[in-house]
């Protein structure tokens, strides 16, 4: 059996554990520099509030339901989901953490327990631990955890949170229950194709021949029908490191001169090697890019990129910043004002298993050095210790007007209990 954990409204409900007079409220998480909707509340949900919503079209809306907002706080986010991860861990020794707020749990060899107990012990101590509402579903097979999850989140009250699929008729049941565009795994394009010949729940598509399903979505949505027949196909899958890293921006304002997108792009470049380093992984080639506002039909246009093969692999923030200084220099035109530029790095390797070249490689005396500056920014907050091109005034600063307090993770934050 497999068990699918998800938070529910994971961002709204941190923000409502140490503001519990949020609780019955509206509640919205805006994006990056508070331009959309990124996470609702059930509150906000059933006042008209659509998933990615520009957040300055909907102030007046906001303020005639005293709607929450929230600038993402997402240090608080990280690390409220260890927590509970932490917790559901002790479970079951086998766990796949989907996303920040869903882990799958393989219940292998748990036929004598009672499930549904098994499962409102899990929510009863997150709940109690963290504060954070879960729902449980638990079936044979992964998908099918996905739809029982579902049931327990639509239903509350009615499966205390948890559902388990363990019969042909309770199957049978959500599927007929479930539209198919709401299949875990099938994506707008497939529910309008499906749709088209008449398949309008995931029971309909499980009727569906094997191979139509294959030549029309492949071998992928052939696993996908299985699991939702109850023959399990997917099995929990190991965390995959990232295949590349991009830090990118769009300046509040227009850059004109090569010395303001050279910063930029140098804390870009060192933000990347940082990233690198926590999953201990160096890269090979890199990529650069600049463009203009492409609103502004007032003003001359340029858009480009260039990308770099390191001539050995590093996650050194020094040398990086040296390769993306070079690429910049390459692409950069006078004349214009950018709007938006970035570094990605890609094509990895494992740090503690790299390939020398004869004549060049990374200075190794950078390890431990990157090493120590690590270990400095964790203990005394991010980038205090930066690369001397890097502005100490940090040019750019993310727009948060409504940001939380980091509750858990700055010390200067923690919540004051009165007695």
């Amino acid at each position: 059996m497999f068990a699918l954990i998800d938070c529910n409204n994971f961002y709204a409900s941190c923000e409502r554990v140490f503001r519990p007079d949020l609780n019955g409220r509206p509640i919205v998480v805006l994006s990056n520099n508070d331009g959309c909707v990124i996470a609702r509340s059930n509150e906000a949900k059933a006042v008209g509030i659509p998933m990615g919503a520009p957040a300055f079209e909907y102030e007046k809306l906001f303020q005639e339901h005293d709607v929450q907002v929230f600038s993402a706080n997402f240090a608080l986010y990280g690390d409220m989901s260890n927590r509970v991860i932490t917790i559901l861990s002790d479970y079951s020794p086998e766990m796949e953490i989907y996303s920040i707020d869903e882990c799958f749990l393989k219940l292998k060899g748990f036929d004598l327990f009672n499930l549904q107990t098994y499962g409102e012990g899990m929510r009863y101590k997150v709940s109690k631990w963290t504060g954070i509402p879960i729902s449980i579903g638990i079936s044979p097979t992964k998908v099918l955890a996905k739809v029982a999850n579902r049931i327990a989140k639509k239903y509350p009250n009615e499966t205390q949170g948890v559902y388990i699929i363990d019969s042909e008729e309770k199957r049978v049941k959500a599927l007929k229950w479930l539209k198919v565009e709401d299949v875990w795994g099938i994506g707008r394009q497939h529910s309008k194709r499906l749709s088209a010949i008449g398949v309008k729940t995931a029971f309909d598509f499980t009727q569906l021949n094997d191979e139509f399903v294959k030549k029309q979505m492949a071998i992928v949505g052939l696993r996908l029908k299985h699991d939702l027949q109850g023959i399990p196909t997917l099995d929990l899958e190991e965390t995959q490191i990232k295949k590349s890293i991009a830090t990118t921006r769009s300046f509040e304002t227009n850059y004109t001169t090569y010395e303001q997108l050279a910063e930029r792009i140098n804390t870009f470049a060192s933000s990347c090697a940082e990233k690198l380093r926590k999953q201990n992984s160096c890269c090979n080639s890199l990529m650069v890019f600049i463009h203009t506002n492409g609103h502004r039909k007032d003003l001359p246009q340029y858009s480009r990129n260039i990308v770099v093969k390191l001539p050995f692999p590093t996650s050194s923030s020094i040398e990086l910043v040296k390769f993306a200084t070079q690429a910049l220099q390459k692409i950069f035109k006078q004349g214009y004002a950018y709007k938006k530029a970035g570094v990605i790095v890609q094509d990895f390797s494992q740090a503690d298993n790299l390939q020398q070249t004869l004549f060049e490689s990374r200075d190794k005396r950078h390890i431990p050095l990157m090493q120590t500056i690590d270990k400095l920014n964790l203990l005394f907050g991010q980038q205090k210790i930066r690369l001397a091109s890097q502005d100490t005034k940090r040019v750019w600063k993310m727009k948060q007007q409504k940001l939380s307090p980091h509750y858990t993770t700055n010390l200067n934050d923690i919540i004051t209990i009165n007695l």
